[in-house]
């Protein structure tokens, strides 16, 4: 009697949010999910698409304003102040090389090499004019009727 190999178990995450600190936990299960074994998908739609851009993978921004679990020791009225979006980013990013944390751009690297589909969706891309030659190279272009094929067939959804 043959024994049949169970199929890999099976990661399926949205990305809704573009901003540096949305950016970072898609990615971060994701490649762990990848080192356990498992398939991965992650669909990047509305915002979180900004995540694929060329323009935007180094220049994710932290907002201060409306960010309560903000770590900075100002009361989050401040945030309104302008430039504090920037301070707010360069904090992070001091934050995350203290800790050696891989840049944006180093962990989709990351994600590709490991197999994990990183997926534009096509309807946010017409909404938003982007273009297939703004992402970076190696995107899957497909709509939600392709991300929910597969996600049905997942393990662990996750919308981040």
């Amino acid at each position: 009697m043959e024994t049949k190999t169970p199929a890999p178990k099976r990661l399926a995450i949205i990305a809704s949010k573009g901003t540096l600190d949305m950016a970072y936990p898609p990615l971060i299960l994701a490649t762990s999910a990848v080192a356990m074994d498992m398939e991965v998908a992650i669909f990047f739609t509305f915002y979180g698409l900004d995540i694929l851009k060329k323009k935007k993978t180094n220049s994710l921004k932290v907002a201060p304003l409306a960010n309560p679990a903000m770590p900075m020791p100002v009361p989050n009225i401040l945030g309104a102040i302008p430039g504090m979006t920037a301070i707010a980013t360069m904090m992070m990013k001091r934050m995350m090389g203290k800790q050696k944390m891989p840049t944006i751009a180093q962990m989709l690297d990351m994600a590709q090499k490991g197999g994990v589909r990183l997926i534009g969706c096509t309807t946010t891309m017409g909404v938003m004019g982007v273009k297939k030659e703004d992402l970076i190279e190696g995107v899957e272009l497909a709509g939600a009727a392709t991300f929910l094929e597969y996600a049905a067939d997942a393990d662990v959804s996750l919308f981040i």
